[in-house]
């Protein structure tokens, strides 16, 4: 039972409270509110990285429901009342959640009570793809034999399964991009030929394992091995990348199209996906006693040119890659759509062995899809906070009157900012004071102005001194014609708030790829000590 705790409508728990509601598959939101890099080191399997940074960003559109049970974490390195999981817990609060705890004694107390830790991110997902490959014994091929293949010219067709823009960055000699949900879908009239050989590839190993296991559970008539530790493996076994290939799939026929959608159909029954009637899904867009994720697996193109209103775009294969993203509640309720039931029924065949509760929309009438653009999120109300324009920052900077202070991502920071623009982490600012360059005034900056007004009570009772926001952010910034300077320039934070990913870009330490390798190859065990996972390959 979760403890009820005086303080500001906050809850105290522990680790057997958040492991009953896992085993019982009670509605959980286990929020680890540190940031990406401190996450990836150590963290409880279903504890889904929700920065304290980002809280009012995100709230809304992850966590629907506002009487789901939440459980902030963080390091538990200092005492309860000053924790960033009680300042997030509290925030919460302010939002409008009305079940918040927080848990004692943070990380530190999660493993000391006997509580799995793992590293890096999106762990559930990349530990149910170990776990398929060692049940199903997923076929796969070395790098250096997939190069002989290409050597020889075979009669082989080489399919990346991840999103076009890590193809792009590097990839496998000769291979196409066709992202993992697209697979089933596709795979007819890239490789045409029974007699052709299928491979795919990743940059590691979860989605080349769930890719190749998707197009055998489909029963496509190809034989089909997945590349053995993708482009990591490729590099390790001093092989060349491609760079900047442009290789994508292609619309397919009403044909192929229709015998996709049988294969994965079967599939989905096999793995016990639920369907739900048009209907129903709009009542479920407006019930409160339950969390529903609604999710479109197509590809964002698709989705910019019309979508269900209350959908949000999650091309499939990354949503069984990256689940707890978006959907950090675990026990809640998955709505999948496409426009061709290909897509939806194999992404929802995984996410049901994941023990998701998912559902595919059937008979969707065509002017349902009518919605255009990007998914936009719900978000808190902005605060009203002292705002300056872009001409008024200029001229502030330029007689030396005010300190630009960039809450940004540091990827953003660096792509482009403010000249003179000082990157400090919202979650880190207390920290960060020691080195603050002195000002009579500040102005914070973010790329469009959101963060900046969350942050500026916190920020402005902080400094004590006038502190304002730039009205538009960097983007009123830019479109004001105000050059931008790029770059690591001034930093007051580490930059924590994203973890550097092992098989990313071509740059990672060969050791780096290898001990990768080796911690995914060890999940299994992990698993099976955490023992709170439900996962069922079938």
């Amino acid at each position: 039972m979760f403890k009820p705790s005086p303080i500001d409508a906050v809850q105290v728990c522990e680790y057997q409270d958040v492991r009953s509601a896992l085993l019982e598959k009670r509605e959980i939101a286990f929020l680890d509110v540190r940031e990406e890099d401190p996450h990836a080191q150590a963290h409880p399997l279903f504890a889904a990285n929700f920065p304290l940074s980002r809280v009012e960003l995100d709230a809304y559109s992850k966590l629907p429901r506002r009487d789901v049970q939440i459980v902030t974490l963080d390091e538990g390195d200092v005492g309860l009342q000053e924790s960033d999981a009680m300042l997030a817990a509290r925030r919460l609060v302010s939002l409008g959640f009305t079940r918040v705890a927080v848990f004692a004694g943070g990380v530190r107390a999660w493993q000391a009570a006997g509580g799995e830790l793992f590293r890096d991110v999106n762990v559930p997902s990349k530990s149910f793809g170990e776990l398929v490959e060692a049940k199903k014994h997923t076929p796969s091929l070395s790098a250096p034999e997939v190069k002989a293949l290409i050597d020889q010219q075979a009669d082989v067709v080489i399919v990346d399964a991840r999103r076009y823009d890590e193809y792009n960055t590097m990839s496998i000699p000769t291979a196409t991009s066709c992202p993992g949900a697209e697979l089933v879908l596709r795979i007819a009239e890239l490789a045409p030929r029974p007699e052709t050989q299928v491979i795919v590839n990743c940059a590691g190993r979860t989605r080349s394992i769930i890719g190749t296991q998707s197009l055998i559970n489909a029963g496509i008539p190809n034989k089909v091995s997945a590349l053995r530790n993708g482009t990591i493996g490729w590099t390790l076994a001093g092989q060349v990348l491609d760079k900047g290939e442009t290789r994508k799939f292609k619309d397919v026929s009403e044909q192929t199209m229709r015998t996709a959608a049988a294969r994965a159909r079967s599939v989905a029954e096999r793995a016990g996906v639920k369907r739900t009637t048009w209907l129903d899904a709009q009542t479920w867009q407006t019930q409160v006693e339950r969390t529903t994720y609604f999710f479109d697996a197509r590809t964002p193109e698709e989705y910019a040119a019309g979508h269900i209103t209350g959908f949000r775009s999650t091309p499939g294969g990354q949503l069984v890659q990256e689940t707890e993203m978006v959907a950090p509640v675990r026990g809640a309720r998955i709505v999948l759509v496409d426009s061709d039931g290909v897509r939806a029924n194999m992404t929802a065949s995984w996410l049901a062995q994941m023990a998701w509760d998912v559902y595919v929309l059937t008979d969707v009438p065509a002017a349902a899809f009518a919605e255009k653009g990007q998914w936009v999120a719900a978000l808190a109300q902005s605060p009203i906070v002292p705002a300056i324009s872009v001409t008024e920052l200029v001229a502030g900077l330029a007689a030396q009157k005010l300190v630009a202070l960039d809450l940004s991502k540091h990827a953003q920071y660096v792509q482009g900012h403010v000249p003179g623009a000082q990157y400090v982490l919202r979650s880190k600012f207390k920290q960060a004071l020691s080195v603050l360059p002195q000002a009579s005034a500040y102005v914070l900056v973010c790329p469009d102005g959101l963060l900046s007004g969350y942050a500026h009570a916190e920020i402005a009772a902080l400094l004590q001194v006038p502190v304002s926001v730039l009205a538009g952010g960097t983007q009123a910034w830019k479109v004001a014609g105000q050059p931008l300077e790029k770059g690591a320039t001034a930093l007051l934070s580490e930059p924590i708030d994203r973890y550097k990913r092992p098989y990313e870009g071509t740059d990672a330490p060969r050791e780096a790829m290898q001990a990768y390798l080796d911690w995914e190859f060890g999940l299994v065990a992990q698993l099976g000590v955490d023992g709170t996972h439900h996962f069922e390959v079938v």
